[in-house]
Formats: C-alpha cells, sequence, structure tokens
C-alpha cells in the first residue's frame, strides 16, 4: 500500500486550534445509498449555519473515478463557463456552544478503500477523535405520515443497546462509511451510524423529515448543540406538499393507508415500542401498490432542485 499520508494536506493554521478538542467526527459521504437526500440536506444545513473551515483535503484525482461519476460543466452561449469540481474534505465547524467538530462529506471515495481509510484513521488519531458519527437515508416501506424510524449500528454495543433492532444477520454490499466504521472497531475506536428509513414512494425526493431526524440523533447521541429551526420549517412545508398531491390521487391515498395500517399493525403488536427484527423484511418489502407509487414519486422528484450540492462544499 502506498503511504496514506500522501492522500490529504492538512491545514496546519486549523489543526493548531484543535489541540485538545477531543472533537466528534460526523461522515455523510455522496455515492451510495441516501434515500429522500437526508444525510445530504443535514450536511448542507450544518455547512449554511455553522461557521466551518476546510481542516484536511483529500487528492481527490486520486479516489476519484470520473467516467463513472463525471462531473457537471456550465455552457454559456458560445464557451464553457465553469467546471464544478467536487472534493472530498474534513471541515472543522463549530456547535452553538463553542464546541468544535468535524465534517467528512464528499464523493464516496471509487478507489484505493483500503489506502483511504487507513488515512482516515490516521487523521483521527492526530486530532484524537472521541467518536465518529455516520449517516444516510435508506428505503422502507413506511409511510410519511408516521414518525421517522432510524436504525442504528456501533463499535460499543452500549450505545445502541436501547436502540430498536431492525435487521438480524445480512450479507449486503458495502459502503466506504460502513467499512471505515468496521476498521475503527477493529482498531478500538468508537463508532456509530444512523440511517433514517424513508417512504420507499419519496426516495428519490427530498424528504427533510429524515436529516431532521438524523440531526436530533446526532444531537443527543454526541451532545452537540445544533438548531435546527431551518429543517423543521421545510419538514413542515414538505409534509404540506406530499399531503396536497397524495389528496388528489386516489391510488396514492389507497397506498399510502396501506402502508399507515401496516405500520401501525406491527407497532400494536409490540404495544407501541417498535418492532421486532423479524419485521425487518415486512417493512423493507416494496407492497404491490409499487407501480401506484412510481408516479407519485416520479411527481415528486421533479419538484426537487437539480442543482442540489454541486456548489456546496467549493471551499470554506
Amino acid at each position: 500500500m502506498l503511504d496514506p499520508r500522501s492522500l490529504y494536506e492538512v491545514r496546519e493554521d486549523v489543526a493548531k486550534e484543535m489541540v485538545g478538542q477531543h472533537p466528534v467526527l460526523i461522515v455523510q459521504l455522496d455515492g451510495f445509498i441516501d434515500a429522500g437526500q437526508a444525510g445530504r440536506l443535514l450536511r448542507r444545513h450544518l455547512l449554511q449555519h455553522l461557521d466551518h473551515d476546510v481542516l484536511v483535503e483529500f487528492d481527490h484525482d486520486q479516489l476519484h473515478d470520473y467516467r463513472s461519476r463525471r462531473p457537471m460543466m456550465d455552457y454559456d452561449g458560445d464557451h464553457w463557463a465553469r467546471y464544478r469540481s467536487r472534493g472530498l474534505r474534513i471541515h472543522r465547524l463549530t456547535d452553538e456552544t463553542g464546541e468544535v467538530f468535524l465534517l467528512l462529506s464528499g464523493p464516496e471515495p471509487d478507489v484505493q478503500w483500503e489506502r483511504a481509510c487507513a488515512a482516515m484513521i490516521a487523521l483521527i488519531e492526530q486530532f484524537d477523535v472521541r467518536l465518529v458519527v455516520s449517516l444516510t437515508g435508506i428505503p422502507g416501506a413506511v409511510p410519511h405520515t408516521r414518525p421517522v424510524a432510524l436504525n442504528a449500528h456501533s463499535t460499543d454495543p452500549d450505545l445502541v443497546r436501547d436502540e430498536q433492532a431492525w435487521f438480524g444477520k445480512a450479507e449486503v454490499q458495502a459502503s466506504f462509511s460502513a467499512m471505515l466504521e468496521y476498521r475503527l472497531g477493529e482498531r478500538g475506536h468508537t463508532a456509530v451510524g444512523f440511517e433514517a428509513f424513508v417512504p420507499h414512494y419519496l426516495t428519490q425526493a427530498a424528504f427533510p423529515q429524515a436529516s431532521l431526524s438524523l440531526g436530533v440523533r446526532v444531537s443527543q447521541t454526541t451532545g452537540l448543540v445544533i438548531g435546527f429551526g431551518p429543517l423543521e420549517e421545510a419538514a413542515g412545508s414538505n409534509m404540506a406538499e406530499i399531503a396536497e398531491e397524495v389528496a388528489g390521487s386516489a391510488e396514492a391515498q389507497e397506498m399510502v393507508g396501506q402502508l399507515e395500517q401496516q405500520y401501525d399493525s406491527l407497532r400494536a403488536d409490540r404495544g407501541g415500542l417498535g418492532f421486532p427484527p423479524s419485521v425487518a423484511d415486512e417493512l423493507g418489502r416494496v407492497p404491490s401498490a409499487d407501480e401506484i407509487g412510481a408516479a407519485f414519486e416520479r411527481f415528486l422528484a421533479e419538484q426537487t432542485d437539480d442543482n442540489q450540492d454541486h456548489d456546496e462544499e467549493q471551499g470554506d
């Protein structure tokens, strides 16, 4: 393996201010599953509303497959006006009480996972990170009219002992975030991950309700003080838009009603305490009304911002 340290550059002026901080590191990467843009919207919220600086810049050319995920460019009449580069970065942020924490964001590495993972572990140890938190959204057969459910996992069982168990044993495709959590556990570091369940018919649209649930859980787990007012407003507006669309379609109402009945029935069987692992297949199964929901999903997807995050992380 080539030296992992040659994959990144640390901004020493920012690093000097990290001495003695013992920060939390939040990990949110593009490229794998992020249903409803759950993780992405939370990341955007953090970078838009909290003071931040770039702490670490990765050598994106070594980690990215440009032909599989091509960057965007702007064309203006008779010339190319802009090349929208993306990069993998660690930002230093400050919460509302002045506590410093870190955010790894950008495209998931396409290649050299082991080397990139070794680089991340070196940085985690260099900055004495006390807890790594990964987050994303995953699709599920759940209705938008019920509270957002979260799946949790950790290298420390005590951190998720009181969390609802959604899955038993399974073999799934890896993500870089999952691999990083696993490698951290091997090294004795503490890491935890949260996935928000997003209604399967809304996976391609923005679903800020899931982002808000992830943000609240991150705050509860880490003690970080973060205001979520804009996300709360976005979630309220989003619910109103979805309700209006559902009201105009008998088929959509039927689909949502079926999901509500399934959700409520499963909760009732547990006295409202949550779902046992045995029902994971039910919640992950796409119902026969999926064809109905496809038209609903297409409508909502058209309401999203096509530009999303191309400009979000282009510097400090």
